[in-house]
């Protein structure tokens, strides 16, 4: 809930101190950097260390970097650099935190119940995904910048006791000293597994072309004009329908053609973006009332909301069944920057976009080209849609 609150009230910060889009992509730029540089070295110290006291650590470094947006808040007018810095800062301990905590999972679990663990935390995420953006367009609304950021602070705590009652997870099997060598395996193994290669492909394609978060602020405060309240229950849509789509995901850990099914949902999220950048495109052009291009903008972000969160289920027990423990840390940092990398680099290429055509133009020929990029994806590489659930899987571990 505290990152999902800053990760709304940060680009709303910049956006209100330049009133520019592009500002918003430099931001985005900042963020992206540290995640490249380095998340694949992150992974290979996650298969290497402790993982939980691993965590430990990133989570301290998340609550200072969180502190310090209080301070800079409480400024009123702080200069954007500084801001820049702190996002930084942040988004380099993210790049260790993720690949960490996503590949502790499969040490929790059974292996015949990791779908159904995956699709169980997806409802986790989603549940603070709804409440957190809500709760920060309320809190900035309300309270401000400073109390938003001051809320997150406070939710570390959570995260500390949460770790706490976790025992040790010291890595298994052969340990490979972190570095160059075992980025290289991690890479090379990903390599000769043509299908973990298309999940990356065909969600970089989703996230590039398809995903318009870094236009939430224009369009809530300059298109449909619902203020910061407004943004917050945009921000959280998606969410919204991704955790209605958890609560019915009973029916996942029966699907065998998963690699179809990842097909399926991501050329439907494509459409709902489309369709979501329609409703845009009307209220901008003042074709249709607020009084239905809003809610039916919040119905379309829903749906993708929903189909995203199948494809997060897939994609992650795909990677996770065929991935073993020792080079688990390495291929979930790969994964992550894909995750992570590829709505970044989208919040970059939408900005860029919209700063010529508008947002609605924008987010329609975005969701329009990913559906295009699902078709030429799967007949690039076959062995995706064609991939059945336990096909090349790895003996995972027993839990520690």
């Amino acid at each position: 809930m505290g990152s999902q609150i800053t990760r709304l009230a940060l680009p709303f910060q910049v956006y209100a101190l330049t009133g520019s889009t592009l500002a918003i992509a430099a931001l985005t730029v900042v963020q992206l950097v540290p995640l490249l540089v380095f998340a694949l070295a992150a992974g290979s110290l996650a298969d290497a260390v402790d993982k939980r006291r691993l965590l430990l650590a990133t989570q301290v470094g998340l609550a200072v970097t969180s502190g310090a947006l209080v301070v800079l808040a409480l400024q009123g007018d702080p200069p954007l650099v500084l801001l820049f810095v702190v996002a930084f800062f942040a988004a380099g301990l993210t790049s260790v935190d993720q690949p960490t905590r996503a590949s502790s999972i499969p040490r929790l679990v059974p292996a015949e119940r990791l779908p159904a663990a995956m699709a169980l935390n997806q409802l986790n995420y989603q549940a603070a995904s709804i409440i957190g953006p809500a709760f920060g367009g309320i809190l900035i609304a309300t309270v401000g910048l400073p109390g938003a950021y001051a809320i997150d602070v406070l939710t570390f705590v959570a995260s500390f006791v949460a770790l706490l009652v976790i025992r040790p997870l010291p890595p298994l099997g052969r340990v490979t000293r972190p570095g160059l060598a075992a980025v290289r395996e991690g890479l090379a193994f990903v390599r000769r597994r043509p299908v973990l290669m298309g999940t990356f492909v065909i969600d970089l394609n989703a996230m590039i072309l398809a995903s318009p978060i870094a236009l939430f602020p224009a369009i809530a405060l300059d298109i449909f004009r619902v203020g910061p309240a407004g943004l917050g229950i945009l921000a959280a849509a998606p969410a919204a329908g991704a955790f209605v789509g958890a609560l019915l995901s009973g029916w996942v850990p029966r699907v065998r053609r998963v690699g179809r099914a990842l097909v399926i949902v991501v050329a439907l999220w494509g459409l709902a973006m489309a369709g979501f950048g329609v409703a845009v495109l009307l209220q901008a052009i003042a074709l249709a009332p607020l009084i239905w291009t809003f809610p039916l903008g919040l119905v379309l972000l829903a749906v993708a909301g929903a189909v995203d969160m199948f494809s997060a289920v897939f994609r992650n027990t795909i990677l996770q069944l065929t991935t073993p423990d020792e080079l688990r840390g390495r291929v979930t940092s790969i994964h992550i920057l894909v995750v992570t990398g590829g709505p970044r680099l989208g919040d970059i290429q939408a900005a860029l976009v919209a700063a010529a055509v508008g947002p609605g133009l924008a987010v329609v020929a975005g969701g329009l080209l990913c559906v295009l990029g699902v078709g030429v994806s799967s007949r690039r590489i076959p062995s995706l849609p064609a991939h059945v659930l336990g096909e090349g899987a790895e003996e995972l571990p027993a839990r520690t």
